[in-house]
């Protein structure tokens, strides 16, 4: 019998490239996926453009590949994602080991580029295509799951942040049919799936068509959180201006909706929010949080912050630590401005390499604070969790409480996938320790 082929895939930034890497691999139906690229017949590299030095990167992942290629001349080396979109056919031209190149919107085509590349073909599909690339995935495997999975319900933005290359490859907004992500949702429970991550650039903004028209994020919360078997849903990542309503009153109506929400903010001043076209002002953004409190008093807020950003000032700097003080986050991420190529605040007069340093320090270690005092609060009471993998020591599990904090239990028994009471004794850098309860 014939060997079957082996894939090597390295996934780069969000959650959305995960889910994206789950599906291409699963559209390769002739390869079983292997954790050594030495022993792959297919490499893809499933790249982000958000970070600066983000393609040289890429570049210089390609150029380790080197070896390996001309070592096994039959092996097939491919650039998917963000990076693929923004750079095309200058990664081929830069890197001809290279033998495919595939955008995030078309990688419903990858077994067919493949096949172009088998045939020795260089193969390049960076397309913003008429046809709905879900359409073309639509039967995942029937392989058992781990107990939690992302799924994609909305990509693109049409914000243009005055940072953001997401505009640019990942296209404009552009929403799931509902019976689709119902239908994926479905499947995944079956396969032993009982926490679902919605996902979206803009996922608030989410307006899939419904039997009865547009559904809004809510809805279709309501609806997946009727799934018998699914316990947790949550969504990321969320714009201010696209938190209705109902969005809104789900957090305190829908339990199966957990009270974490990432929200990001990205500065704490009005004349830079302003500056980064975000649409909303710090003050605005506050009264959305108090809304958000007053519906659901025990939701964990997370958040994004970029210091540094063209033109910030000493002020600026001071009104973000202010907000950051305001609303007291569980988690937050993090970001030196990188300058973007294409983007408006790439053109604009950037702060110092040294100062930006400083304030992401300081912003940093506000947030650490805030992050481990809340962590700490948890140290005598008793969370939900869901118990998802193996721990570093014998009969250790790890699993996530409704707030998203890892928690560590040792106990017999537990398996992945199953939900228990457990008393948090113990509270530790980035995850905490407890005990089950009955």
């Amino acid at each position: 019998m014939t060997a079957r082929k082996k894939l090597f895939l390295k996934t780069y930034g969000c959650q959305m490239n995960v889910y994206d890497s789950e599906r291409m691999a699963e559209s390769l139906k002739d390869y079983d996926q292997t954790d050594r690229a030495d022993e792959a017949d297919l490499i893809l590299l499933n790249t982000c453009h958000i970070r600066e030095k983000a393609v040289e990167k890429v570049y210089s992942e390609l150029g380790r590949l080197r070896d390996l290629k001309d070592a096994k001349p039959d092996l097939k080396i491919g650039v998917a994602g963000c990076v693929a979109q923004a750079e095309g056919a200058e990664i081929m031209r830069r890197q001809p080991l290279v033998d495919l190149v595939v955008g995030p919107q078309s990688y419903h085509r990858l077994p067919e580029l493949e096949a172009r590349a088998r045939g020795g073909e260089k193969a390049l599909d960076t397309d913003f295509p008429e046809e709905d690339k879900f359409d073309h995935l639509r039967r995942r495997p029937k392989a058992a799951r781990g107990p939690t999975a992302f799924l994609t319900v909305q990509e693109g933005c049409d914000k243009f942040c005055a940072f953001c290359v997401v505009p640019y490859t990942r296209g404009a907004e552009v929403s799931r049919p509902a019976e689709r992500v119902l239908e994926e949702a479905r499947d995944l429970v079956e396969r032993g799936v009982r926490d679902i991550t919605l996902l979206g650039q803009n996922v608030n903004a989410y307006h899939g068509a419904g039997p009865d028209g547009d559904w809004s994020l809510a809805r279709l919360i309501r609806e997946l959180a009727r799934i018998d078997g699914l316990a947790r849903l949550r969504f990321t990542t969320s714009h201010p201006n696209d938190m209705g309503d109902d969005l809104i009153a789900a957090f305190g109506e829908e339990p199966k909706l957990m009270p974490y929400l990432h929200l990001p903010v990205q500065s704490g001043s009005d004349r830079i929010l302003k500056r980064m076209n975000r649409g909303h002002t710090a003050e605005q953004y506050l009264r959305l949080i108090e809304r958000i409190r007053a519906a659901r008093p025990d939701v964990l807020m997370s958040g994004d912050f970029i210091a540094g950003f063209p033109e910030e000032t000493e002020e600026d700097v001071r009104a973000t630590l202010d907000l950051i003080e305001a609303v007291n986050y569980g988690f937050a991420y993090t970001f030196k401005y990188s300058p973007r190529p294409g983007t408006p605040a790439a053109e604009r007069a950037q702060v110092p390499e040294a100062e930006m340093d400083d304030r992401l320090h300081r912003i940093q270690a506000l947030i650490a604070r805030q992050q481990r005092a809340v962590q700490d609060a948890m140290v005598g009471r008793d969370v939900n969790v869901l118990f998802e993998k193996p721990g570093r020591f014998p009969g250790q599990m790890v699993g996530r409480s409704e707030h998203l904090h890892a928690v560590h239990v040792t106990a017999e028994g537990l398996e992945p996938g199953v939900v228990r009471h457990v008393r948090i004794t113990a509270s530790v850098t980035n995850s905490l320790s407890g005990e089950l309860r009955g």
